[in-house]
């Protein structure tokens, strides 16, 4: 079964994170699926990248499946290709659109947080929970969407908030039922395609603060601590 679903319509291109037994939990191989399909998205006259999850919810975050069986240096290049996912979601020449629904986790939630238009189901629900095990990851972009004081006490207390709350805080940019999302897209594609490709490009850049070498330093420097693996079976063992 492929972990990654395409679909193109036109000029947008929709991907279906499809591991729903998994809850749709990022193995490396999805993000490594991800990151070329982002990339050749920016070739291949993309004008909007649609994100969603089969089965029950979006996605579930980091696959902690199997990680006592690799090495921490291991473990650090799989965060590390996650930061790099993020960073091409964010800094993409053409809009980008999250569809979330039911529960999401961890690096999930900050997939989400990465795209330009965030659209949540009403019970959708959010939680961030990496610096309980000490990883910063996205920690920046959360802040700017929901500001600095919110940021700091969601993550700090590993908070789950719901959709209305995340449409409230800057995090979702709208809510709107799975029944109408096909009316979502339609009109998300008709604003991506309103402007040319080149004044489209040119406002992502603009739009989007570019912080990609302090967000990889960040990650890097606290995935790499010793005892990555001890944090996390700490954190999933509470």
């Amino acid at each position: 079964m492929d972990e990654l679903l395409k679909e193109r319509s036109g000029d947008t291109l929709t991907l279906t994170l499809n591991r729903p037994d998994k809850m749709n939990a990022l193995s490396a191989d999805l993000v490594d699926t991800l990151l070329d399909a982002v990339a050749a998205a920016g070739g291949d006259g993309t004008r909007l990248l649609v994100l969603k999850g089969a089965g029950r919810n979006f996605s579930a975050g980091f696959d902690f499946g199997g990680y006592e069986d690799r090495s921490e240096g291991d473990l650090v290049l799989r965060f590390v290709r996650i930061e790099q996912l993020l960073q091409a979601l964010a800094h993409a020449p053409f809009d980008t659109l999250a569809l979330a629904h039911g529960r999401n986790f961890g690096a999930g939630v900050d997939v989400i947080c990465a795209c330009g238009r965030r659209v949540g189901d009403p019970a959708a629900t959010f939680r961030m929970p990496g610096l309980s095990f000490g990883l910063v990851l996205g920690t920046r972009r959360y802040a700017e969407r929901v500001g600095g004081s919110k940021a700091r006490l969601v993550l700090q207390e590993g908070r789950v908030f719901d959709a209305p709350e995340a449409l409230s805080d800057g995090f979702l940019t709208a809510v709107a039922a799975t029944s109408s999302w096909s009316d979502t897209v339609a009109a998300a594609t008709e604003a991506a395609t309103r402007l040319s490709p080149w004044a489209g490009a040119a406002l992502n850049r603009a739009a989007a603060r570019d912080t990609r070498a302090d967000d990889l330093a960040d990650l890097v420097a606290s995935a790499a601590r010793p005892g990555l693996k001890d944090r996390i079976r700490a954190y999933r063992a509470a």
